[in-house]
């Protein structure tokens, strides 16, 4: 039963040097429903990829939102557009979020991300779960080279519904 988790959508901002970010959220239908992790397994690959030039990364920042310090964006603007994961948070705020079993080095190099065996994650008891006021939890901010450049992907959800039963959405895809 997946009723609560009601789909994927997606917000881009025009950063007007050529570039755009994209951040992708699972929306829910109550503020108490939670994602508790995204991942790919043998039999439900993760992917997300560019169809340009690949992904914005600064070398200041990391694949997963808390490797990024916020007390530096004042000081280097461009890692507020750094590409990463996440459940829930943009920064190392906090993030409780952990990660295991994704090779993250093609996405730090610009690359595509793809898993049958990884997951990022955060506990059920960290307040980042959960989907709150908006109804949505935020799983990536991706930053495109290119305005013409598109992201997209297959997402694999696990979280629990406001009546706290887990849910699972398998091959969530996401343009």
């Amino acid at each position: 039963a997946m009723a609560d988790y009601t789909g994927l959508s997606f917000t881009g901002v025009d950063n007007g040097d050529g570039t755009w970010t994209a951040r992708i959220y699972a929306e829910f239908s109550a503020a108490s429903d939670e994602l508790d992790a995204v991942f790919g397994d043998s039999d439900n690959m993760l992917s997300i990829s560019s169809n340009g030039a690949g992904f914005y990364q600064n070398a200041l920042g990391g694949p997963v939102s808390n490797s990024i310090n916020p007390a530096l964006i004042p000081l280097f603007p461009s890692l507020a557009l750094d590409s990463w994961v996440t459940i829930g948070l943009e920064d190392s705020t906090g993030n409780n979020m952990l990660n295991i079993g994704i090779d993250w080095s093609g996405f730090e190099g610009g690359g595509d991300i793809t898993s049958n065996n990884g997951s990022w994650f955060a506990t059920p008891d960290d307040p980042q779960v959960l989907a709150g006021a908006d109804l949505r939890v935020m799983v990536g901010q991706f930053t495109l080279l290119g305005t013409d450049s598109t992201v997209s992907g297959v997402l694999n959800l696990q979280g629990k519904q406001g009546d706290f039963e887990t849910f699972q959405a398998f091959g969530q895809t996401f343009s």
